[in-house]
């Protein structure tokens, strides 16, 4: 009973941002008409909407206005461009959590999206800042045959994916940060966590999840680090929808390939795109760390670093690799 009140009132707020998002000022009378609650009740689930990172300002006898525009997530525009098959789950916990709860009866390629996460995570169990509408949250379900040792490289190839189709877009100059980040101007942009299971000689199950700030307003505290948002980098309004839609199909078309190809179709792509390519840096492994200078990566997707003793590759979910100036 819980769960279903919940999601009633995730309903009531989710056709309020609906009306809102259409532009212009909204009364609360209006509103309460159109969903057949009270004034009262608007005002309670204006205040829940804020709460989920919505700026929403009032205006005495004009009503509710949002104080930017935003484009939700359209089941349909999204049906019609995307070859995988989604679910859309305006409020999620975690996409990726979803997927990984399901993926005994997922297909490969099969996509979450969501307006907002409530427990969205990032690498090494971090929190990921996931506002209402402000950003894209999507996974995919990808089942590899070839089993765990063959994902190693997975985060990479999905960048790749990412870079190439908001530069099919008319959007440059993102870049990569080995091994699953991307940033614009040395700031991070999105992030991306895959996560698998499976049985050593068996096939893989995974989930390959990314936040990415899209419009995310600059006064966000909870981000510990440097970030921007994609419409610093474009001089075109943002297409939610045709962002998602197109990088879901980038994803499942290089994960195709990766199949075929592994790392080898990847390499000299990702490191075109390599934000610290040839920059001096520092690699922070454990309690260890190495300065030297950044030389992309190899075959296997290990960082390459260059220090007095030559190149070397390193490779581990416990590396960061951070600028020396940062």
């Amino acid at each position: 009973m819980k769960e279903r009140f919940v999601m009633k009132e995730h309903n009531t707020k989710l056709a309020i941002l609906s009306l809102l998002a259409q532009g212009g000022f909204h009364s609360g009378e209006r509103l309460g008409e159109h969903l057949g609650i009270s004034r009262a009740a608007v005002s309670k689930h204006i205040k829940g909407i804020q709460e989920w990172g919505v700026d929403i300002f009032r205006v005495q006898g004009k009503g509710y206005q949002l104080a930017t525009p935003i484009e939700l997530l359209d089941p349909k525009q999204l049906e019609q461009n995307l070859v995988v098959p989604f679910e859309l789950i305006p409020i999620i916990d975690s996409t990726n959590q979803y997927l990984i709860e399901k993926q005994d009866t997922l297909p490969s390629g099969a996509v979450c999206l969501a307006e907002y996460q409530a427990a969205g995570r990032g690498r090494r169990g971090r929190q990921w800042v996931s506002p209402f509408a402000s950003n894209l949250y999507l996974s995919m379900y990808w089942r590899l045959d070839a089993g765990m040792a063959a994902a190693m490289g997975l985060s990479l190839v999905v960048g790749v994916a990412i870079v190439e189709s908001l530069e099919q877009q008319g959007i440059h100059d993102v870049k990569l940060k080995w091994p699953n980040d991307l940033y614009y101007k040395d700031k991070k942009l999105a992030g991306i966590l895959v996560e698998m299971s499976g049985q050593a000689g068996g096939a893989a199950n995974l989930v390959i999840g990314m936040g990415m700030n899209l419009m995310m307003s600059g006064e966000v505290s909870a981000i510990d680090q440097p970030w921007t948002s994609l419409a610093e980098a474009s001089d075109q309004p943002l297409q939610r929808n045709q962002l998602a839609a197109s990088f879901a199909n980038a994803w499942y078309s290089a994960l195709k390939q990766y199949e075929f190809q592994g790392m080898q179709g990847f390499v000299e792509r990702w490191n075109q795109y390599d934000n610290f390519l040839n920059r001096e840096v520092k690699l922070i492994m454990a309690n260890r760390e190495i300065k030297g200078i950044a030389r992309g990566i190899d075959a296997s997707g290990a960082i390459l670093l260059e220090t007095d003793e030559g190149i070397t590759p390193y490779i581990g979910g416990e590396i960061s690799l951070r600028g020396d100036d940062r």
